[in-house]
Order: C-alpha cells, then sequence, then structure tokens
C-alpha cells in the first residue's frame, strides 16, 4: 500500500482522488489547506506554485487544478474557472453562449511531489455546455457540462459514471499507473509493483 497525501480545500475532489487510486494500492489522506491560486495563463504555472507551498509535507504529495475551457470564449473561464464561478454562477456564461459555439472541454492538471522530485498528469474530456443546470451530483461546473456522447450532464450521474471517464479521474490514473509501475518521476522510486487499476 502506497500512502499519498491530497493537498485541497475541497471534499468532493478528495472523494473522487481517493476512489480513483484505490484500485492502484495507494491510500489517500485528505490535508485541508488552502493553495495560492495565482493570477497565470497556464494550469501547469497554477499548480506549479501549489507545488511550492507543500514543500514542508514528506511523503508522496498531490495537488491538481482543474478549469473548465469554452473555445467559443477564447477559453474562457479556463484558469479562472473557480473564481468565476464563486462569484458569478452559471448565469453569465449561458448568457455569452447565446448564438455561440456550445463545444467546450475539461481540463485537470495534476502535480505529484516527493522531496524534490515532481511530476505532472494531465487528462481532459471533451463536451458541450447545457442550456441549463442540471442535476445535483458533483460539484463545480458539473450541472453545466454534458460530455461527449452523453445526454447527461455530469451532475446526473453517481460518482462512479463520473469517475469513468472525467478530466480529474484521467489525470489522477496516470499517478496511479506511475506510482504502480514505480516510476512517478520517470525513474525507479519504488511501489506496489505491476499497475492494478484501468489505464485510460
Amino acid at each position: 500500500m502506497t500512502d499519498l497525501r491530497f493537498v485541497s480545500t475541497n471534499p468532493g475532489k478528495s472523494r473522487e482522488v481517493a476512489a480513483v487510486l484505490r484500485p492502484f494500492g495507494v491510500r489517500v489522506r485528505w490535508t485541508r489547506r488552502e493553495l495560492p491560486e495565482p493570477q497565470a495563463d497556464t494550469l501547469e504555472e497554477v499548480v506549479a506554485s501549489k507545488l511550492d507551498a507543500v514543500r514542508d509535507l514528506r511523503g508522496y504529495v498531490l495537488v491538481e487544478d482543474s478549469g473548465l475551457f469554452i473555445p467559443s470564449l477564447a477559453g474562457f473561464p479556463g484558469v479562472y474557472s473557480a473564481h468565476f464561478l464563486k462569484v458569478w454562477g452559471f448565469g453569465p456564461i449561458f448568457e455569452l453562449l447565446r448564438g455561440r459555439s456550445r463545444r467546450a472541454f475539461f481540463r485537470t492538471v495534476a502535480g505529484l511531489q516527493r522531496g524534490r522530485r515532481r511530476a505532472i498528469f494531465v487528462g481532459e474530456v471533451k463536451g458541450s455546455i447545457a442550456r441549463r443546470a442540471v442535476g445535483k451530483n458533483g460539484f463545480g461546473y458539473d450541472p453545466i457540462f454534458v460530455p461527449t456522447g452523453w445526454k447527461q450532464t455530469f451532475a446526473e450521474v453517481d460518482a462512479e459514471a463520473k469517475n469513468a471517464i472525467s478530466h480529474r479521474a484521467r489525470a489522477v490514473r496516470k499517478v496511479g499507473n506511475a506510482l504502480s509501475a514505480g516510476r512517478a518521476f520517470g525513474g525507479s522510486v519504488g511501489g506496489p509493483g505491476r499497475p492494478r487499476g484501468p489505464g485510460r
């Protein structure tokens, strides 16, 4: 069993991460901590700042940052997704999308750190913005995001269905594969052996 500390203020994210990593023999411990979210152009830059802020924690430490990107709005809200949602909610997005393409994608950048070593893992899922918010499960933009090939939003399905394809699950599953293979940082770092969870 490999222990990993996930740092976030969001309990929903912690539950998702724990569920995805469990099949890989990784036990997730949640540390609730406010992390810096600097004005940056990319999720990778934000994650780098978060990793800098958790250098005091020992062992494997995982942070992540996610964004909803809408090409017809030049990628907005993107790296500002969490702040925009907290201040404005869904309303302005629906207004801005009138007469525009509703195509969108979620992107997650997960940063794994142990001592001075770190690695980045990326996950994406494509879809579109719903006409209205539907569903009570999940969190964040889940009620307005319909993955490609689905007729339901992420918020209308249970956690297992969401974790099968979500952006965060795809990034975290890569973390699990890397840890299981003992090559989280591009070289042998020890671990429980061959991957036991599903790759995606």
